[in-house]
């Protein structure tokens, strides 16, 4: 399916099934009772606050562990950022405009976000690709389904195509892996931090 994006500004190729199943799973979510469609408003960004109280409890754990944990355990969370600013540099180097404006009016369970806010990769999915691989380091692996559902979620309420959030998921687990090579790195510093007071008391291992 051929695109136009606002005002001009990009041309992309759709491809066709994922056009047709974002139509289909945004209509489910526009013709859902309406509790339903405000839990899954609430839900598609409140996923991404669950990801950051597991990075909380798993720090938490590791202040108990050897440093070798305790450095994933703060790598996890920083390799997720840098997950998410990848995916912005995409969104602005490709440029596709938001399925909830260029396929016509179509009823969605959030407002359509704004023009210039890019549709490919999904931050969302991104950022919950990336934290359920850094989380699965840890030895977590709850993430994993959290993050499905935080990427059906955002075609579900319309805002990205189906392949928006597979490219994000992609995009974040394939930076996550570096979760543990960059740890490797910081161990030292952790246990040289936690022979201080002041690095003990944030990093444990006392």
């Amino acid at each position: 399916m051929k695109t136009v994006g606002a005002e001009g500004i990009s041309v992309e190729d759709v491809p066709d099934v994922s056009a047709g199943w974002y139509l289909d799973l945004a209509g489910l979510g526009a013709a859902a009772p309406e509790p339903v469609r405000v839990v899954a408003a609430i839900a598609t960004e409140a996923v991404i606050g669950v990801f950051a109280v597991l990075f909380v409890l798993v720090w938490w754990r590791a202040r108990r562990r050897d440093a070798a944990v305790m450095a994933r355990a703060l790598v996890g969370p920083v390799v997720t950022v840098v997950a998410y600013l990848v995916s912005e540099g995409v969104k602005e180097v490709w440029r596709q405009d938001r399925p909830c404006r260029v396929l016509g009016e179509v009823a969605t369970v959030v407002p359509c976000p704004e023009v210039g806010d890019w549709s490919f990769p999904s931050n969302h999915a991104t950022i919950a690709g990336a934290a359920a691989v850094a989380l699965a380091w840890s030895g977590w692996r709850v993430g994993f389904g959290l993050a499905l559902v935080a990427a059906a979620s955002r075609v579900v309420v319309g805002v990205h195509y189906p392949h928006d959030v597979v490219a994000g998921l992609a995009l974040g687990a394939g930076v996550a892996l570096l979760v543990p090579v960059v740890a490797r790195a910081v161990t030292p510093v952790v246990v040289r931090l936690r022979a201080h007071d002041a690095g003990a008391v944030v990093l444990g291992g006392r």
